[in-house]
């Protein structure tokens, strides 16, 4: 066993004391999926763990939040390799993705599939093997989940209670982290902020993994929690480590739009349509995707790029719902069909008005994942030594366009590697001194003089309306002269407030660092001048070869850099 650094206080979900100071071996930052995950491997490597959440501990994020299904190929409902499963995750990726990180998810996603099941997760069976269905981009029945509605809260439950068996594992909510401490070219811990008593908390640790998700709060309409800002990117690039890919948000293309419906995830759609064939139509109730060379022959597995494509330019074109959408229609489908595919759901759905048998409900695209994100290596380690990162908090692994079903299984697989890692460093570092000292908080700045909710409202308005679904030059160049002007505001220097919880303390934590990453994607998609998986630009219609380049982006001084480099998926030589 490694030292007991930091394991002195009982395993809690309470916030800290004022002023605390805290040491581990392994500090996570971020407590969905991939960073429960890291916890439980680290901690059974011998390694303390402090796992810290801005919210509760495995109660937040991206992982709990989703619904359907999970991409692994575990071969159980047809034959299936790994192999396979990667082929098209680089597919879908379009000629961008990093194959290491790729075939990391999906050679370790099965281990850590089939690891879930004997933890109890309770993935659906059939016949005595695991349940597998289709889902778009997939060349066979592959995704394993519980049920269509429930497997993300399945998964984190599972992972909670595995963190709370396992010892050297301490938990702290309500914990923002503000930045990382560098010294010497390495990372010694954090510095954080207790929000409900705006007590400063400094932690010192041998390692440090960021596991904070993706950024689609940055949207107006988007299926993240409340703390998928973007966070994590802006620790690292502060910190000094690199971002690539931050052009490529993923937009969901059925994201519900009308008729109002309540207590249900505006993505839940997804299962329906490739399940039982929902057609896509138009106002004039037309089926359309075949138009922008996306027919889909009623299979209805039309990959997310394009089907996102093709509604915003229906709608465009003055085709499309009454809410500006596209219609998703059932209609073909009996109620005993409708109810034997996914049961009680269907009776939820009643309960909100809706008969998917006599009407159709109206979809449009919503902004759902990241693919870009921090660069990292196979062991998850980032550029700077000491600091590491997990989930969709990665960037590379699903190039321009993410394949269904792989958000789940990138969660697990890059948390488990990332918590080996950490732990391995610990083990590595553990006769040599280590001066973790913590600067102090920096002084409260001048009153504020905006309000954050309302600045925080605009960036959303900013990247919707000119860093959306589809982007041009002139919306780009007009996002990034907000988003600075917006930056120059809020200002990098914390505003006085006043003591104990503040919201406006969090809101403008947030826009601090959500305006720093909304500067890299509206920056990095200005360059890309061509239209590629996620990303698409009007005035750049089709792929360009040239372009089959990843871009990094890092700080120097305060101002955004960009670096190119040939991307290391490169096609075969005839």
């Amino acid at each position: 066993m490694l030292g007991n650094r930091g394991a002195r206080a009982r395993a809690t979900d309470s916030g800290p004391a004022s002023g605390m100071h805290l040491t581990t071996d392994v500090l996570i930052i971020g407590a969905g999926g991939a960073g429960m995950y890291a916890a439980i491997e680290a901690a059974r490597r011998g390694a303390t763990v402090l796992l810290i959440d801005r919210s509760l501990i495995g109660r937040s994020g991206g992982t709990v939040m989703a619904q359907m299904t999970v991409a692994v190929a575990v071969g159980e409902e047809a034959p299936d390799h790994w192999e396979h499963h990667l082929a098209d995750t680089l597919a879908a990726g379009r000629g961008l993705c990093d194959p290491d990180l790729a075939q990391l998810l999906c050679e370790d996603g099965v281990e850590c599939i089939r690891e879930m099941d004997t933890w109890g997760v309770g993935w659906a069976r059939a016949n005595g093997h695991l349940s597998q269905v289709m889902a778009p981009g997939h060349d066979r029945p592959r995704c394993v989940y519980v049920d269509f509605l429930n497997t993300g809260p399945a998964v984190s439950r599972t992972l909670r209670t595995q963190v709370i068996r396992t010892p050297g594992i301490r938990r702290v909510g309500d914990l923002v982290v503000t930045d990382l401490v560098v010294k010497d070219s390495i990372c010694t811990g954090a510095q954080a902020i207790h929000n409900a008593t705006g007590a400063a908390v400094s932690i010192t640790a041998r390692a440090t993994i960021i596991a904070t998700g993706g950024l689609t709060r940055l949207y107006r309409r988007n299926s993240a929690s409340a703390n998928m800002g973007g966070d994590g990117y802006a620790l690292a690039l502060r910190a000094g480590a690199e971002l690539i890919d931050m052009e490529f948000v993923q937009f969901f293309p059925i994201g519900h739009l009308a008729p109002r419906m309540i207590g249900m995830d505006p993505i839940m759609w997804d299962p329906f349509r490739y399940k039982l064939g929902g057609r896509l139509l138009n106002g004039a109730m037309e089926e359309f995707t075949h138009r922008y060379g996306a027919t889909e022959g009623g299979k209805y597995v039309l990959t997310r790029d394009l089907a996102t494509y093709a509604i915003i330019k229906e709608a465009a074109a003055g085709r499309g719902s009454p809410h500006g959408g596209a219609y998703l229609s059932f209609q073909h489908l009996s109620r005993e069909v409708l109810k034997e595919a996914f049961g009680p759901v269907i009776d939820r759905i009643a309960k909100n008005g809706i008969d998917l048998t006599q009407q159709p409900i109206e979809v449009a695209p919503i902004a759902h994942y990241h693919m870009g994100g921090i660069q990292v290596d196979r062991a998850m380690r980032t550029s700077v030594e000491g600091l590491f990162a997990a989930g969709e908090a990665v960037g590379g692994a699903n190039g321009a366009n993410r394949l269904s079903g792989n958000a789940i299984t990138e969660a697990l697989a890059f948390g488990r590697v990332a918590g080996r890692s950490a732990a391995a460093r610990v083990q590595a570092t553990a006769n040599a001194s280590f001066n973790g000292a913590m600067p102090n908080r920096p002084s409260p700045g001048r009153a504020m003089r905006f309000n954050p909710a309302e600045t925080l409202a605009q960036l959303q308005d900013v990247m919707q309306d000119d860093v959306g679904p589809f982007r041009t030059k002139a919306g780009l160049e007009r996002a990034l002269v907000a988003i600075r002007s917006m930056r120059a505001e809020v200002g990098d220097t914390m505003p006085q407030f006043a003591a104990g919880h503040d919201a406006s303390r969090l809101d403008w934590l947030d826009l601090r660092s959500m305006l720093q990453v909304a500067e890299t994607v509206a920056h990095a998609a200005l360059l890309r001048t061509e239209s590629r998986g996620a990303h698409q630009r009007e005035d750049f219609p089709g792929m360009d070869d040239a372009w089959r380049i990843n871009q990094t982006i890092r700080l120097d001084s305060a101002d955004i850099a960009i670096a190119r480099r040939p991307s290391l998926h490169q096609p075969a030589k005839p």
